[in-house]
């Protein structure tokens, strides 16, 4: 498992990458002399970057070594970020955010893969839950580590703690990790109908769906606090979604492994969180109750993730890469467009404090299609056994 701790530190720094940014977004404009509708790209264009990088380079890149694809997309993101310390224009910035983005996205898939290889498939969904669980850890340590540093020395100074992490995973790649050959790129004909697949389709779809309502949700979560509360200090409901992350993503992968039935706690996993959302807005009327639904919000969206990487990794062995960039893609364009529609719905006239309420019904959208997937392979598997 050392080696997988090796992923895990990388995946550490491109959580640390991801969620830091937004908390830096004042100090960033104040710097470049912009407004924070400007700022925000900063955000927008890392996600969405990290997004299409995930499944372009999974194909770009595959039948190479995997240990010299992860040193690469480290070496990228490490560097991207050193570059946004020193940018000296927002237009550099965004540049540099952005290549921070492809080198994320190019890491973040690959290593569910590597590590799913690491280990025997007894302990497959530990390893999974490790290296995701590392990134949740970024959120939770390393946002208020990086707001802190930024208070000391600039914001600067956190980009270069989040490049040098990323140096450090790379090294620990180099000298520890075994070379490992990845999958022969597959043929336009398989690609073709791998894409078509209905239950990759569909697993992937739910992960895009759950993605909105979860990430989407929590771009909001300091204006719907204080539209229902008028909570002026956000840290301690952050700290409990992060540490809800933590905890969902480090014990997942030992449910997986001991229950051997990922889709059935994917569908638990979307009934507490869609009970989370929905009891939000009630809770905040008392003094510590809120923390609760948060912190299930926090820890269903970190578990959900393993299950679906783990029954990709079933459905479609022989792409293993490929499949996982996809549910990967589709994890970050969900955060992408979640906040985009949250964005649009509060224009539109939607109150902040509904906002929880549109979520959880889209969590329960997600729900009824985990059912759906789960009863028809259930008749799948009936009418294979009669046929054989």
């Amino acid at each position: 498992m050392k080696k997988v701790i090796i992923l895990t530190i990388g995946m550490f720094g491109l959580g640390f990458d991801a969620y830091v940014v937004a908390g830096l977004l004042p100090e960033i404009g104040a710097t470049f002399n912009i407004n924070d509708s400007h700022t925000g790209q900063a955000v927008s264009v890392f996600t969405l970057c990290y997004a299409l990088a995930a499944p372009i380079f999974a194909t770009l890149l595959a039948g190479k070594s995997i240990r010299n694809i992860l040193v690469f997309a480290l070496g990228v993101f490490s560097l991207a970020n050193g570059a946004s310390a020193i940018a000296p224009n927002f237009s550099l910035f965004l540049i540099s955010r952005a290549m921070a983005g492809m080198g994320a996205g190019l890491f973040s898939p690959l290593v569910s893969v590597a590590a799913a290889s690491l280990v025997s498939e007894q302990k497959r969904g530990r390893a999974l839950g490790m290296t995701l669980g590392g990134m949740s850890m970024g959120t939770v340590v390393g946002v208020p580590l990086g707001l802190i540093i930024a208070e000391q020395i600039g914001w600067q100074g956190t980009l270069w703690l989040v490049a040098i992490n990323g140096f450090i995973a790379m090294v620990g790649i180099i000298i520890l990790f075994p070379n490992i050959p990845a999958e022969a790129p597959p043929s336009i004909c398989q690609r073709i109908a791998m894409m078509t697949n209905k239950r990759v389709l569909a697993i992937v779809g739910i992960t895009f769906v759950t993605s909105t309502a979860s990430l989407g949700l929590y771009t909001y979560i300091a204006l719907i606090l204080q539209s229902l509360e008028d909570v002026k200090n956000i840290t301690l409901y952050l700290w409990a979604w992060g540490i809800g992350g933590v905890v969902g993503s480090f014990s997942i992968g030992t449910l997986i492994d001991r229950t051997k039935r990922p889709a059935l706690l994917m569908a638990g996993i979307l009934a507490i969180m869609a009970l989370a959302m929905f009891s939000l807005p009630s809770t905040l009327r008392y003094p510590v109750l809120p923390f609760l639904p948060i912190f299930f919000w926090g820890a269903m969206g970190w578990a959900s993730q393993p299950p679906q990487q783990h029954a990709l990794l079933l459905s479609q062995r022989d792409h293993a890469e490929t499949v996982v960039a996809l549910n990967s893609s589709a994890n970050y364009l969900g955060s992408a467009v979640g906040s985009m529609i949250g964005g649009f719905a509060l224009f539109a006239g939607l109150r902040p404090s509904q906002l929880p309420f549109a979520a959880g019904c889209l969590v329960l959208v997600a729900f009824f299609g985990q059912l759906m997937l789960m009863l028809t392979k259930k008749k799948e598997s009936k009418t294979s056994h009669i046929d054989d």
